[in-house]
């Protein structure tokens, strides 16, 4: 098979470590090549070909008709290969960092191209921002990395021989060559974006044993996480938390996930969710929260987490609950205007109404100011804390399943085999043959797939907000 993969970028990030994996999975069988809109680093494992107008539209040089630049791509598939390619297969093309970029697919579409456009981050999952109002590529392949994404296709249109799941590959977590580090800690090893709820890894913090702290790994890259992230590392110094941040910047990655005593995730969104299975293949366990979408594919695949938690629930009097309201409220419209829905007051009532039934509300839904008023009264009142673990008793940590080998060991095969690199070549080699072979009459009706990502009974302020830090919000 001769594949041309396509991205804005090859950059450091997960999109391009797919790529890379991809190569890697089917290069023994198949001719490749990417093209893309920057030079890529030196040691990238594949021919490529810079085509600077695929690039994001903030990078681009200059303004190029899409027609031009479909030109550009027929014109180095050709070269390279001595004539056309059997499968274009495009990353994450769906979301607007390249405002040209559905017209220049639906044109090399027009001129016979195979497309298979894999789809690993949606703009209707509360990224407003990068969302195209355009009509997507019709009668063509597309690919999603979980069952959740695919179920959600299929509702809004695309039948199931032209929609491909394609789980991603892990690599296991390599050991340390070097000593371990000596102080007990517990790991979240992210970037420390809004997304990845820092306000509960800060309050799972207070669980911890007191000799034990809680390591962050790395600071947010992008200015719209900043502002949420200085606002904790001032809050945790303040509170003095047994927390430390960038701790990726001082340690090797590999002695920090050697050395602690187990993972932790708080995150309230994950395209794939490596984060639930990559602990397990150094042998460690993980405790957190729990995205049931997700997780539903580990489940089906062997890897045990009920011991993780849906939810986390507060009391609503811990915070100003009108406040809360009104800002939610602020929020939902926001994303309406950006999205262009219509909702009526009533549903945003009766939605606000379910979110806080029982006069509790999931730690998850709230912002960073909200998040920190229920730490200072933790902080502040030994009986909330007693009242919190009531409603929560997970969140006494067991150490039965902190350090339950059986588990451990369990979970460590399932992951190597259901998403190692054996399996997941099979994945993509079975999907390309179907591209191959399948021709499909489908299209996405875009409103039905905003329709089941924009979700008011789970609506975050840190997945569909934007951070209002600042004296207005304390």
């Amino acid at each position: 098979m001769k594949i041309a993969f396509l991205h804005y970028h090859l950059r450091r990030g997960g999109v391009t470590t797919v790529i890379k994996q991809q190569i890697d999975a089917i290069k023994s069988r198949s001719q490749v090549m990417v093209l893309t809109g920057e030079d890529p680093p030196n040691d990238f494992p594949a021919e490529t070909a810079t085509i600077p107008n695929l690039n994001y539209d903030i990078f681009r040089p200059k303004e190029a008709a899409p027609q031009e630049t479909a030109d550009q791509i027929i014109e180095t598939i050709h070269h390279f290969f001595r004539g056309p390619c059997d499968i274009l297969h495009i990353h994450n093309p769906t979301l607007a960092k390249n405002r040209h970029m559905l017209a220049i697919l639906k044109n090399l579409q027009s001129r016979n191209l195979r497309l298979f456009m894999q789809i690993h981050d949606f703009a209707e999952d509360g990224r407003p921002q990068a969302y195209l109002h355009e009509e997507y590529p019709q009668d063509c392949h597309y690919g999603v990395i979980n069952t959740r994404d695919y179920q959600f296709l299929r509702r809004a249109g695309l039948q199931p021989e032209g929609l491909h799941l394609v789980a991603n590959m892990v690599q296991p977590l390599q050991k340390a060559p070097e000593g371990k580090i000596a102080v007990p800690f517990v790991l979240y090893p992210v970037r420390a974006i809004r997304r990845k709820n820092i306000g509960e890894a800060l309050l799972l913090s207070l669980f911890l044993k007191p000799d034990t702290r809680l390591y962050i790994t790395l600071p947010p890259n992008s200015p719209a996480d900043a502002a949420s992230y200085r606002y904790w590392q001032v809050f945790a110094n303040e509170k003095r938390l047994r927390v430390f941040f960038e701790a990726g910047l001082k340690y090797d990655f590999n002695q920090l996930v050697n050395s602690t005593r187990f993972f932790v995730t708080t995150s309230i969104n994950e395209g794939f969710g490596f984060s639930f299975l990559e602990p397990w293949t150094i042998g460690k366990a993980l405790w957190g929260r729990r995205l049931s979408a997700l997780c539903q594919d580990f489940n089906h695949n062997g890897i045990d987490l009920n011991h993780l938690y849906d939810r986390l629930l507060v009391p609503i009097d811990w915070i100003d609950c009108q406040k809360f309201k009104a800002r939610w409220v602020q929020c939902v419209t926001n994303c309406c205007r950006q999205y262009r829905i219509q909702l009526p007051q009533s549903s945003l009532d009766d939605a606000f109404q379910k979110i806080t039934q029982d006069d509790v509300v999931d730690l998850g839904l709230l912002d960073e100011v909200f998040q920190s008023n229920i730490i200072e009264e933790m902080l502040a009142n030994p009986a909330a804390r007693r009242q919190l673990v009531h409603r929560n008793p997970f969140l006494r940590i067991s150490e039965q399943i902190i350090s339950a080998d059986e588990l451990i060991q369990s979970n460590h095969d399932a992951v190597l085999y259901q998403y190692g690199q054996k399996a997941y070549g099979q994945r993509l080699l079975q999907a390309y043959a179907n591209v191959m072979q399948t021709d499909v009459r489908h299209k996405i009706n875009k409103s039905k797939l905003l329709a089941q990502f924009f979700n008011l009974n789970d609506f975050s302020l840190l997945k569909w907000g934007y951070p209002e830090i600042g004296p207005s919000m304390q």
